[in-house]
């Protein structure tokens, strides 16, 4: 006989994690299978990612009982951006909020309190180490066949829902036929945290160069998130540089406006790719997190909105259940991917279309990045729709029975 679950999830990250949260504390029950072992699920190692979250996804994140979890030096507030391009290190598009327009927060914290929350749940099950092997979805049910890397053992499960949460890779999106478009922008990204001897004010910066670009996001004290990104060549050399020339470097392009700089542990390199599947849904199965949408970083919002996906699959779930109808059956999903789509294909296309405009240093493209700046500065009410977009504080929050 198959051991049996209400809802299997393959991947422990933050967003497969948060899933199985919710849905535990919605009254369902959730199994979760990650080849990582315990200790790494549990004491995430530093990856040098930083996630931004919006009011919203801060909302979810309390809602799930994570955000009381970090600690204060993991949170860093980001109270303004400014957006500038080339050398034009003044010439910039700001945003402002009242409060903040949003916070900053370790991606290996985010992993290290989700894996503590679920494991607390009675509702969650975890399986680490483990392999998923195949998926068998029938009208009825989805049967998975699992590996448990440990003892060399095959274990199957049963479940009503299965849900990928495998990463912008995902091998399951593939198992269950769902194509993605992808797009490799050829480039790779430089993370790394750096000290510096001014204060950063609580301000975000992006700064579009024409040969790299850079970002700076505040962390908690005088430390900053450094993001850079080149063309894959030229990043392997930033890569192999040193310490000190690399922090000079760093500092050079941002106009020395922090002072003295100094790399504060490792660099990490991430390749550019950014993913799209082309349905959200399959028989039996939804896609949330980086498997449905992977998201170029530039507007940060890739966390964000896994998090939408959550409470959206969420909703659908319970307001199934409250109906009477089968969580698997293809008119829930159904709602769930056509309001998870609406939520993702602007964001995507838009982001990636900004990603490439940035990414170009011809003449044309070069003035074509000043005047949208310079128009966007001038245009309030523009001004206003991005500052709500960044805040997202018209995100879909959790319903209420997942409280």
């Amino acid at each position: 006989m198959f051991p049996e679950t209400e809802v299997a999830i393959v991947g422990a990250g933050p967003a497969g994690l948060a899933m199985a949260i919710a849905l535990a504390d919605a009254g369902f029950a959730a199994t979760v299978i990650d080849l990582q072992p315990r200790a790494a699920l549990a004491a995430p190692p530093e990856d040098g990612r930083e996630i931004a979250l919006t009011h919203s996804s801060v909302e979810t994140l309390r809602v799930l009982g994570l955000w009381q979890r970090l600690r204060a030096d993991e949170i860093g507030r980001i109270r303004e951006a400014r957006v500038s391009d080339g050398d034009r290190l003044h010439a910039s598009l700001d945003f402002k909020a009242r409060e903040a327009l949003g916070w900053i927060v370790p991606n290996h914290a985010l992993r290290r309190v989700s894996f503590e929350a679920a494991a607390e749940r009675p509702g969650v099950r975890l399986l680490p180490q483990s392999r998923l092997l195949r998926i068998a979805t029938t009208p009825t049910q989805v049967e998975l066949e699992i590996e448990d890397t440990a003892q060399a053992s095959r274990e199957p499960l049963r479940s009503r829902l299965f849900i990928a949460a495998d990463s912008r890779f995902s091998t399951a999106r593939r198992q269950l036929g769902i194509a993605a478009d992808m797009h490799d922008f050829g480039r790779t990204m430089i993370v790394c945290r750096m000290r510096h001897a001014l204060a950063h004010q609580e301000v975000a910066h992006e700064c579009f160069g024409y040969q790299r670009t850079l970002a700076i996001l505040p962390l908690a004290g005088d430390v900053c998130s450094v993001v850079l990104t080149a063309e894959h060549a030229a990043a392997a050399q930033l890569m192999e540089l040193p310490g000190e020339p690399f922090a000079e470097l760093v500092e050079a392009q941002f106009g020395r406006r922090l002072g003295r700089m100094a790399l504060l542990g490792e660099r990490h390199a991430y390749p550019l790719v950014t993913v799209l599947a082309r349905r959200f849904t399959a028989l039996r199965s939804a896609l949330i997190g980086d498997a449905a949408v992977g998201m170029h970083p530039v507007t940060a919002h890739g966390y964000n909105l896994g998090l939408q996906g959550v409470a959206s699959l969420t909703h659908a779930l319970c307001d199934a259940r409250a109906a009477g109808r089968d969580i698997g059956s293809a008119q829930v999903l159904a709602a769930y991917g056509r309001q998870h789509r609406r939520d993702a294909a602007v964001m995507y296309h838009g982001t990636n279309a900004v990603a490439k405009l940035y990414a170009s240093n011809g003449a044309p493209q070069r003035l074509a990045r000043q005047l949208i700046l310079r128009g966007a500065q001038h245009l309030p009410p523009l001004k206003l729709a991005i500052t709500a977009r960044l805040t997202g504080r018209a995100g879909l929050r959790l319903p209420t029975a997942a409280r």
